[in-house]
């Protein structure tokens, strides 16, 4: 083949969206990473160099909030990833950044010791708590930061690998698929919100006193934690961006967009759709272990198939399809919902729902398609 031109149909359709259109999208990128870059260097700045008196610091509530979107930034990567260029609806991703939290939450409790309440050098609270006699067998290996890191990863990606490669050799997909994602998650929430599970039950995971011998609760601390997340999200970023702009990619949207064609084609479908997958409950799971030590609490809540939708409505309001569309509109909703939860409580479902169904009729493509030159991009495909 001599160039994507000169290949017609299928390809044609897909060529356009994974090189970025004709540059456009590229400028998009361009200002993300920029404002993430002005995050990273401004926030430090704004809350440990500007005293406390003045109207521009910032306060260690408002760097977590920040924290916490940035996350939240990364688990809609997640999303779009897989939805927005491959078309799996995963109702089920609140299950791999849960997991990966939990095994930063484990590390966490194990780094207590014996300034826990109760005093143990070696069980965590809920446990003395509880009456456990020893440590149970899947918590050794946590008080090392490297065993734990290795887990946040590895969990996620186990799951996401064995659910994954039943679901697909099976060939779920649509309605069906999103729906038992999110079974997967709701039997996960109900399992953990068992005592005898050895995870704390319904109160999870919380008071951490450190991680890697820092103090949690310095300002400092929750800084340099919220730096490492945005290059965390960069670095997913890039990584994302690299996959859909790759000749793997090309593919992965051919899939998306006449699977059973690319599977005639000769093309391992099912294959592409599982590392992909895999990949994309790595990103979550890696989220979910940088908004644990920043929130400072994980329990079962956060499994629960609400979390998953949510995300959905993110990747939606900002641009399935676009990576840094589907970061701007977790932020974007998620800011409307820190406000409108503190304004006025009781309608904040109601707005959220309102503007699920206005995003999807009015706006199909997102706030991202509002940007000058998306069409433009899109027509020359036609």
């Amino acid at each position: 083949m001599n160039g994507d031109r000169q290949v017609p149909g299928l390809w044609s359709r897909t060529t356009l969206v994974a090189r970025g259109g004709d540059g456009r999208f590229d400028r998009g990128a361009k200002w993300f990473l920029a404002v993430l870059t002005a995050v990273a260097i401004g926030v430090p700045i704004l809350n440990q160099v500007v005293s406390a008196s003045s109207t521009f610091h910032l306060s260690a509530f408002g760097v977590n909030l920040i924290g916490k979107y940035l996350c939240y930034g990364m688990l809609a990567l997640a999303v779009d990833l897989i939805w927005g260029y491959c078309g799996i609806l995963s109702l089920g991703h609140a299950a791999f950044f849960s997991l990966g939290g939990y095994a930063m939450g484990m590390y966490l409790m194990r780094q207590i010791g014996p300034r826990g309440v109760y005093g143990d050098p070696i069980l965590p609270d809920f446990m003395v708590f509880l009456n456990y006699k020893s440590l149970p067998w899947f918590w050794h290996g946590f008080n090392h930061f490297l065993f734990a890191l290795a887990m946040m990863i590895l969990v996620p990606a186990v799951l996401a690998l064995v659910f994954g490669w039943f679901a697909f050799r099976s060939r779920v997909t649509g309605v069906y698929f999103s729906i038992i994602t999110q079974a997967l998650t709701y039997a996960l929430m109900l399992a953990f919100f068992r005592n005898n599970m050895g995870f704390g039950g319904n109160n999870g995971f919380t008071d951490f006193k450190g991680i890697l011998g820092f103090d949690l609760h310095s300002d400092r601390t929750h800084v340099v934690l919220l730096v490492i997340t945005a290059a965390a999200l960069a670095a997913s970023y890039m990584a994302c961006r690299a996959i859909v702009e790759s000749r793997a990619g090309r593919v992965v949207l051919a899939i998306r967009d006449a699977e059973s064609r690319t599977r005639f084609l000769g093309y391992p479908v099912e294959s592409f759709k599982l590392w992909l997958f895999v990949f994309s409950g790595i990103i979550a799971g890696i989220a979910g272990a940088l908004y644990v030590p920043q929130i400072g609490i994980i329990n079962p809540s956060e499994f629960a198939p609400i979390n998953s939708i949510e995300a959905v409505i993110w990747v939606a309001v900002g641009g399935r399809g676009t990576l840094y569309g589907a970061i701007a509109g977790a932020v974007l909703v998620n800011y409307a919902k820190t406000y409108l939860t503190g304004a006025f409580p009781e309608v904040w479902l109601y707005a959220l729902g309102a503007l699920f169904v206005l995003v999807t009729v009015f706006l199909p493509r997102g706030i991202i398609g509002l940007l000058p030159g998306r069409d433009q991009a899109r027509s020359k495909d036609k």
